[in-house]
């Protein structure tokens, strides 16, 4: 594992020193640059004694890989890696659980979009498995928009057993098809689940869709065949919002 990773963007800042500011080893902040939000972030760390370093722009862009920081880089100490025993954990605190699959998303900005949804719409945790998946970069944290520091990645050796795990806890695992005869508006939605999504173009792995109780799919009246995973998560998670406050 790394000894250290590169934060950026302010709302990830902002989120990481207010949920684990001890991970913080140093912030780089563009020098010249005057906003409120960027001040607090610099007083914020300077409260828990982070050394802040002002630099030019190209210095910024030299961590993060002309990355857009938005004038703030951290250099951090990487975040706990959650696993199985903690989304057990999750669950024993929660009546009517509601979590979102991820099967083979490999693009951070989709990771990070679905974790910003989730973060709005509730959700419990986010379930990925290890290997052929996105993990969080500074790049899913900075798309995150904070998100990342409230809502439990969880990271798990084997997808099918997951599932097969969270049927045995009382979870309905839903999964989304594109030849599924069940549109999601037409599926009861509101006790324990979770959702679960595949990669753009291929869809879920066989093994994860025969773990499914359930296929639904969205409606698609134009030219398109599919959607981005992350629109998409955004749409079923709020159909399941909906029903649950019905």
């Amino acid at each position: 594992m790394a000894q250290q990773e590169w934060l950026y963007g302010l709302h990830a800042m902002q989120a990481v020193l207010e949920k684990e500011p001890e991970r913080v080893i140093e912030i780089f902040v563009l020098k010249g640059r005057d906003d409120e939000r960027l001040t607090n972030i610099i007083n914020q760390a300077r409260r828990f004694g982070v050394s802040v370093q002002f630099c030019q722009r190209k210095v910024l862009d030299d961590k993060v890989q002309g990355e857009q920081h938005q004038g703030v880089v951290a250099r951090a100490k990487p975040a706990r890696v959650l696993d199985e025993s903690d989304l057990d954990q999750i669950l024993a605190t929660q009546s009517n659980a509601l979590l979102l699959v991820l099967d083979g998303v490999t693009d951070p900005h989709n990771l990070g979009a679905c974790l910003r949804t989730a973060d709005a719409a509730g959700v419990h945790a986010l379930v990925v498995p290890k290997d052929k998946s996105a993990s969080l970069t500074a790049t899913a944290r900075k798309v995150a928009c904070g998100a990342a520091e409230t809502v439990p990645l969880i990271q798990v050796t084997n997808l099918s057993r997951t599932l097969k795990h969270l049927q045995q806890q009382g979870l309905w695992i839903v999964g989304t098809a594109g030849e599924a005869e069940q549109l999601i508006y037409d599926v009861s939605l509101t006790g324990p689940t979770a959702l679960v999504m595949g990669a753009e173009g291929k869809g879920m792995r066989r093994l994860t869709r025969e773990n499914c109780d359930q296929l639904v799919k969205l409606p698609m009246a134009g030219s398109v065949s599919s959607l981005n995973v992350s629109v998409a998560t955004g749409i079923c998670l709020y159909e399941m919002v909906r029903q649950r406050s019905l």
